[in-house]
């Protein structure tokens, strides 16, 4: 069973813990779930792939953090306090994490894996260093040494124009691009360039969800700016991967494993 610490005092403001058997320091994936930051989907998309993460020696956290919407488990999500909400849930790994996991966690060593809007969500966390000093969610104190993008939506701008998920992008934001130009520039992994870190992108080449054009943008983007970036395609749709045992899922573990050795 993981272990679970909360980073706020709000329903949905905590994080779940899980470790492989042994007493020796491990890497840390962060886990952050999809599901176009709104409150009808949460951290049980996570969960599965956790549980595979253990099981290939690492530890798994799965977020939980405030999104979108109506109901007791929405709590004021948007920006900034989505992203704040995650950075938080990383950050506590120094001292909550480190407490439950009696000091195993190697934190020169966490990796974000975020599908769809979790994508989003981990590009960010990887740009924090980088953030202006009063931005929100800069001065990190733990950092990602790396991501992998399973089908995330890295270009806010574009993907606000285009209507990836109707109006996910908009009712994040607060408003159009033209409307919260500063925020779109804080909060856009596109626009946080170069991140200083490696970055996979794992897309699918029939999502028609989020277009694998969002990946292509960004990694030409990231190599463009000094970053290393790589696009891993497939021959297939959003979902697989999040789905544990698929080839895409596979594309995401390998990755993985080449950020964390």
């Amino acid at each position: 069973m993981p272990l679970q610490y909360r980073y706020g005092s709000l329903p949905s403001q905590y994080a779940e813990l899980s470790l492989p058997a042994g007493s020796n320091r491990v890497p840390v994936v962060v886990v952050v779930h999809g599901g176009f930051w709104r409150t009808a989907y949460g951290a049980e998309l996570g969960r599965p792939l956790a549980v595979d993460l253990v099981q290939r020696g690492w530890a798994a956290l799965n977020v939980e953090y405030r999104r979108v919407g109506s109901g007791r488990s929405a709590g004021g999500g948007g920006w900034p306090q989505t992203a704040l909400d995650v950075a938080a849930a990383v950050d506590a790994l120094a001292e909550d994490g480190q407490r439950l996991a009696s000091g195993r966690l190697d934190l020169s060593r966490v990796v974000g894996l975020g599908h769809s809007a979790g994508g989003h969500l981990v590009g960010w966390l990887a740009a924090r260093e980088g953030l202006p000093s009063a931005a929100p969610g800069a001065s990190p104190a733990v950092r990602l040494s790396g991501l992998v993008s399973q089908a995330g939506v890295l270009d806010l701008v574009t993907a606000a124009r285009d209507g990836v998920g109707g109006r996910a992008v908009p009712d994040l934001m607060g408003g159009r691009p033209d409307q919260e130009a500063e925020a779109y520039a804080l909060a856009s992994p596109l626009a946080r360039l170069p991140l200083g870190v490696p970055s996979v992108c794992v897309h699918g080449e029939a999502d028609d969800i989020v277009p694998i054009s969002q990946s292509e943008t960004f990694v030409a983007a990231a190599r463009a700016a000094g970053d290393e970036s790589e696009l891993h395609r497939f021959d297939g749709d959003h979902f697989p991967p999040i789905t544990v045992g698929t080839p895409a899922w596979t594309l995401c573990t390998d990755a993985l494993g080449r950020l964390v050795a």
